[in-house]
């Protein structure tokens, strides 16, 4: 089945919203893999404790929304199906 980017959840939605945040998630997915982002971290504000934290199934899940908003945008084309051939 090929991909049709007007049943995807993602349709409807603004191209230059989409294409910010593939750019969003992409710096996101660098500083990962770099080891820039806070992997765990926490601190107090006037209006009381924050926290954050990334894991590296985060990364795998970050990779996979990437790939569907590329693909939504057409900067990649969906996976195929692997043929298979035989001879008789």
């Amino acid at each position: 089945m090929r991909y049709d980017p007007s049943r995807s959840i993602l349709a409807g939605m603004d191209t230059a919203v989409l294409q910010a945040r593939l750019q969003q998630m992409q710096r996101d997915y660098l500083d990962l893999m770099s080891g820039k982002k806070v992997i765990s971290g926490s601190y107090t504000q006037g209006d009381g404790a924050k926290s954050v934290t990334y894991s590296m199934t985060n990364i795998g899940q970050l990779t996979l929304a990437i790939r569907q908003l590329q693909t939504q945008l057409g900067i990649i084309s969906s996976p195929r199906r692997a043929l298979s051939v035989g001879f008789r």
